[in-house]
């Protein structure tokens, strides 16, 4: 009789086949996902147009859709701790397809915002789950960089948003946010069929004592990277439970306090620069960085973002990383602020993608590491519904400080971001090739 765990099985089968079909499959919805919530800012201009509002007033359209996020990151988070990964990611990509199709035919501006509400619920409830799962699947020494990766199909979202704006402008498409929501929606509609395809986390089956299917996922996991399945005799051992204790529970209150507060500080002055920015650079513009043709090149400068991130956590870890690109993040955004010619401002632009997306990469590299099983969604779920609360505010509330001042709204975001950076710092604990738990 062999004893044996699922994470030594995993460090066995290595990041082979298996994890590359997984980060596609996950990868191609969570580009979808990136273009559902960007489109917020490439289409408040011509729904304003439309339905005969202003761009904050079309922009409730925005506040509704994280609304949306802000619950259904919450909900599904639990629900997928309690009745599985698999079964919740199916719903949940599902709606995503079926609500945001539905957007592009909406009648009146109240339909729309009730079908974005609904979208915005859904794509709330794809994200944690994702990343809780894609987790565990992989082997500790390189799970960071993986998640890195997974994170980077953001920015291919983004491109892909930012050029289907840039073709309706350049074409003078009527109702262009019609063929935006349209463009948004066709990879969640794809997605669904291709997530049939994903098992259920062997980590959870064994948790809930489903011992034989976890074996069965395991052994498909070994065949898929060109590894020898389990001994008919292994037994898989269950690792320490933690039931009973919650994310506020015990030493995890500290780190989940502190992670709430960056995902929050971070998520509002992402969403409150790239909300905001591509209707004042395809309206009045900096010089020559105007139009979505420039919003296109800040997209791409999202990759390299994601690279670096990918690198630093596997060889500096994953709070240092973290903290050094939020700390970049208020640099760029400072640099912004001053910034005394349309060279500078679009060198503060660049930057500012470049070193947020790196952020971004490193939080979701780190915050699922944090929890165990057993509440490793729910702590995602959490995460991921107060980074929704920030994208809530950035629409709305943020429009009366940026009626005042667009300098003074970026330099306050500057200011979110050293926050961040501060509270980062406070957490205890670095996840870098440590084991799931």
């Amino acid at each position: 009789m062999m004893k044996t765990t699922v994470e030594d099985i995993l460090a066995q089968a290595g990041a082979g086949a298996f994890q590359r079909r997984l980060l596609a499959v996950f990868g191609f919805v969570w580009a979808a996902d990136a273009m559902q919530v960007l489109a917020v800012g490439f289409t408040a201009a011509s729904i304003a147009a439309t339905f005969g509002l202003t761009v904050p007033q079309a922009l409730q359209t925005g506040t509704l859709f994280f609304l949306g996020m802000l619950i259904g990151a919450s909900l599904f988070g639990k629900l997928a701790d309690r009745y599985g990964r698999r079964r919740v990611l199916l719903i949940t990509v599902g709606c995503d397809a079926v609500f945001g199709l539905l957007s592009v035919f909406a009648p009146s501006f109240g339909v729309l915002l009730v079908l974005r509400f609904l979208t915005g619920a859904a794509v709330g409830g794809t994200l944690p789950v994702d990343y809780a799962m894609m987790a565990e699947f992989l082997p500790a020494r390189n799970r960071g960089r993986w998640l890195v990766m997974l994170e980077g199909f953001w920015a291919i979202g983004t491109v892909i948003v930012a050029l289907t704006a840039w073709a309706a402008s350049v074409y003078g498409v009527a109702d262009a946010w019609r063929w935006i929501f349209a463009v948004t929606a066709l990879p969640a509609l794809i997605g669904v069929f291709l997530r049939w395809w994903v098992p259920e986390s062997p980590m959870y089956l064994i948790k809930t004592g489903r011992v034989a299917e976890a074996k069965t996922v395991l052994d498909q996991v070994l065949l898929s990277n060109g590894k020898p399945p389990l001994p008919a005799d292994s037994v898989l051992e269950a690792p320490i439970s933690h039931k009973g204790e919650g994310i506020f529970s015990g030493p995890m209150r500290r780190r989940s306090i502190a992670m709430l507060l960056v995902w929050f500080f971070v998520s509002i002055s992402y969403y409150g620069i790239f909300t905001w920015m591509p209707a004042r650079l395809a309206g009045e513009g900096f010089g020559f960085v105007r139009g979505y043709g420039f919003l296109v090149i800040v997209a791409l400068a999202q990759i390299p973002g994601y690279a670096l991130a990918a690198y630093g956590v596997e060889a500096w870890g994953r709070k240092p990383t973290l903290v050094g690109f939020l700390l970049l993040s208020a640099l760029a955004c400072f640099l912004f602020v001053f910034a005394g010619s349309a060279t500078m401002i679009a060198a503060a632009l660049l930057i500012m993608s470049f070193a947020l997306l790196g952020t971004w990469g490193a939080l979701y590299a780190f915050t699922p590491e944090l929890y165990p099983t057993e509440s490793r969604a729910t702590g995602m779920g959490a995460a991921s519904a107060m980074a929704r609360f920030g994208g809530l505010l950035a629409p709305s509330l943020m429009t009366i400080v940026i009626a005042q001042s667009f300098n003074g709204a970026i330099a306050l975001f500057a200011v979110f971001l050293l926050m961040g950076a501060v509270t980062a710092s406070l957490i205890n604990h670095e996840t870098r090739q440590k084991p799931l738990t």
